[in-house]
């Protein structure tokens, strides 16, 4: 190839990156641009020295209680799943030991996975993991595809099937994207924790902790170290950042 020809093939990629920058700056609403929003999507309270979890000890999480449930459709503005196509970002399930008959009762929400498939298979990037291991989804790139749906084996995420009307400020929604829980993280970033893990405990069922995995001298990385805890489905080696007691 000639040095004119590079010269070409350069300047061909400098107008197509101009290009696809401009294309980026698409008005949202007045003054907000989706180039501003990509530059802000880091926040400034995520660091890689925290990594947020949970620890749930299902011996005190009763059946057919729906605190934390409730609590997460009150925070983020969900409808609490009372149709088939309604977004729900927690769920309690019943599970039962087929050889003891023993039962027990459990939320399951995002599981915040280190490794997470649905940031692997996202095509637009919509699907990825702060640096504090809080994985989301922004809403400005999502294109519904739902290949982050099937590929998490929580059945942890929903898709948004209508228009969203009276929306929290600090939880965004729209229709055609896919979203799940994001561990409250605008209360997170405001020094907060979960609503889930707020209402369990005023409720004084206590079974949600919430708390920096990485700090060794954190309450959730104590009773981890300390008290048998599993992972669920450890065996896709996803490294959840929500952990179970009791099961």
């Amino acid at each position: 190839m000639t040095p004119g020809s590079l010269q070409g093939l350069s300047g061909r990629r400098k107008f197509l990156g101009l290009a696809a920058a401009g294309a980026a700056t698409t008005v949202l609403a007045p003054g907000i641009h989706l180039i501003e929003v990509a530059q802000a999507a880091p926040s400034a309270a995520a660091s890689a020295t925290v990594r947020w979890g949970l620890l749930i000890d299902t011996t005190r999480c009763a059946s057919g209680c729906t605190d934390c449930v409730s609590a997460c459709s009150r925070e983020n503005g969900l409808s609490g799943g009372t149709r088939p196509t309604d977004s729900q970002w927690i769920r309690k399930v019943e599970i039962k030991e087929i050889k003891t008959g023993r039962s027990a009762s459990l939320p399951v929400m995002c599981q915040h996975c280190a490794e997470p498939p649905c940031v692997d298979v996202c095509p637009t990037g919509a699907s990825f993991k702060r640096a504090d291991g809080i994985v989301l989804v922004d809403r400005h790139t999502c294109i519904g595809c739902r290949y982050c749906v099937m590929a998490c084996p929580y059945q942890a995420r929903s898709f948004v099937h209508e228009p969203v009307v009276d929306q929290k400020p600090d939880v965004p929604r729209g229709k055609g994207c896919v979203e799940g829980c994001t561990l409250c993280v605008h209360r997170i970033d405001q020094g907060g924790g979960p609503a889930c893990v707020e209402a369990c405990d005023k409720a004084g069922h206590h079974a949600m902790l919430f708390g920096d995995l990485n700090n060794p001298s954190s309450e959730i990385s104590r009773r981890v170290r300390e008290l048998a805890s599993v992972q669920l489905r450890a065996d896709l080696k996803l490294d959840p950042g929500v952990r179970y007691q009791g099961l």
